[in-house]
């Protein structure tokens, strides 16, 4: 299954909780749940989060289940999307600073489950490879290395591995190679496990071997499932 992964920012001169309230409450239930092929979804809204690396580059996050690739090709051509969520995204978010990548999921450590706890945080950071790197290596070495990354960070109920697609690799390089996913009971839980991780290299991949430290990206998040965690059912649209 296609894990997708789209963050975005507010148009000018909207507010980010304005934006964060349109996403979650309008765009996400009016129009973008409407597209039968997405299987699974959620919105992730940005939390203030001490490690945050200066600005925001963005203000949230959605998360898309598709079954396949000729499913989200029928995504992109359907009714729902063309004259629905496409033409809707201009009155909310800064289109031109939307970052969209295609991803398949590896769970490395759960005692969460689906459903984070009321109150939970996600980390997540879009990351890059290090220039030499084989995209076969990088794969391979980011799962190897989050297994005992996980085993050491305290209080973590959950951490997942998103590899790039291979689909992005066809006609050029990807500005990023994989997403990596941590979740914590709270803020709190957060910023004790960033405390309690700076003397060991943190929480987010840093071996420069293996990513560029330029190029990772981290956003601290709270979820919203809108279409789960249960997949519903693919049922066409009518034409």
């Amino acid at each position: 299954m296609i894990h997708q992964h789209i963050l975005a920012s507010p148009r000018p001169g909207m507010t980010e909780a304005a934006f964060q309230d349109y996403w979650l409450n309008i765009h996400a239930v009016q129009y973008a749940s409407k597209i039968a092929e997405i299987r699974r979804y959620k919105v992730d809204l940005r939390v203030d989060w001490s490690g945050a690396p200066g600005a925001a580059l963005w203000s949230g996050m959605a998360e898309i289940w598709i079954a396949n690739e000729a499913e989200q090709l029928a995504s992109l051509q359907s009714k729902p999307f063309l004259e629905g969520a496409r033409l809707d995204e201009p009155r909310w978010a800064a289109f031109w600073n939307t970052q969209v990548l295609d991803t398949d999921q590896a769970v490395i450590h759960d005692t969460m489950g689906e459903v984070a706890p009321a109150g939970g945080v996600k980390l997540m950071a879009l990351v890059k490879r290090t220039n030499g790197l084989s995209i076969d290596d990088f794969r391979m070495r980011l799962r190897d290395a989050a297994v005992p990354q996980a085993a050491a960070i305290p209080g973590l109920l959950r951490h997942d591995v998103c590899t790039t697609r291979d689909g992005w690799y066809v006609v050029g390089e990807p500005r990023f190679d994989a997403a990596v996913h941590f979740w914590f009971e709270s803020r709190e839980a957060l910023e004790a496990a960033t405390t309690a991780m700076a003397g060991r290299g943190g929480i987010l991949p840093s071996d420069p071997t293996l990513v560029e430290p330029r190029y990772v990206f981290p956003i601290a998040l709270q979820e919203h499932w809108v279409i789960g965690p249960a997949a519903r059912p693919y049922v066409p649209a009518a034409a």
